[in-house]
């Protein structure tokens, strides 16, 4: 877990502005049979960070293995798992991608371990036929080029959200990325493809000591509604 002195109510000045419950509310009681033990829900969500300062720790090959290996298990529409990951994580590799990306973002990508670029292949429907294999579903997509990079986009962006969560839940921190130009890492890192960039997400053991103190989120009162 994060030490304590990094959470949010240690700053009493901003303790209503941050306001964090020291407490979540109560689940029925099937669900809390089956729920993850409050520290691993910590690790997750709750006390979880996005990093931009990172420990001289290396992130080797099959690090990234075991993270895809619980990445590729999320949810996806018709299973058409259209994300791709490229791992960047060589000095000169990631000289390429800093050219990529807006000047405050520079420096986090030159010093992380790693970078993935979470991309999207246009032309996913192309799998189907291994991926969900008891129903042809490649033709709607086939004939509408437009709906097949909607659903790419949508479903590529959750497989990057499930690639966040995995990374978490084996012990690395993550810092998630959009202020990059989109078509040079596409021209740097994809060209003669049919994949396109979608976002960034640094991968690595991040030094806990530079981080501060944490923003706000809304409750549940604000952005959510029973009907």
């Amino acid at each position: 877990m994060f030490e304590a002195s990094l959470r949010p109510r240690a700053f009493p000045i901003l303790k209503e502005f941050y306001s964090m419950p020291d407490s979540s509310p109560s689940l029925s009681s099937e669900a809390a049979k089956n729920a993850l033990d409050p520290h691993a829900i910590g690790r997750i969500f709750s006390e979880a960070r996005s990093h931009h300062s990172w420990r001289d720790i290396p992130v080797i090959d099959e690090d990234l293995r075991a993270i895809y290996d619980l990445t590729r298990w999320g949810p996806t529409s018709t299973n058409g798992n259209p994300a791709r990951y490229i791992f960047v994580r060589t000095e000169a590799a990631k000289k390429r991608l800093a050219g990529c990306v807006a000047e405050g973002n520079v420096n986090k990508v030159l010093e992380a371990p790693v970078i993935a670029i979470v991309a999207m292949d246009l032309d996913w429907f192309q799998k189907l036929s291994f991926l969900f294999p008891h129903k042809d579903m490649s033709g709607p997509y086939a004939a509408n080029p437009t709906k097949a990079a909607e659903t790419a986009l949508r479903n590529s962006s959750l497989q990057g959200a499930y690639l966040m969560i995995a990374a978490r839940a084996l012990g690395f921190d993550i810092g998630a990325m959009s202020g990059f130009d989109n078509a040079k890492v596409d021209a740097e890192f994809l060209a003669g493809t049919r994949l396109r960039s979608n976002f960034l997400c640094t991968i690595g053991h991040a030094d806990h000591s530079k981080l501060f103190p944490r923003l706000p989120r809304f409750d549940f009162e604000t952005v959510c509604t029973l009907i």
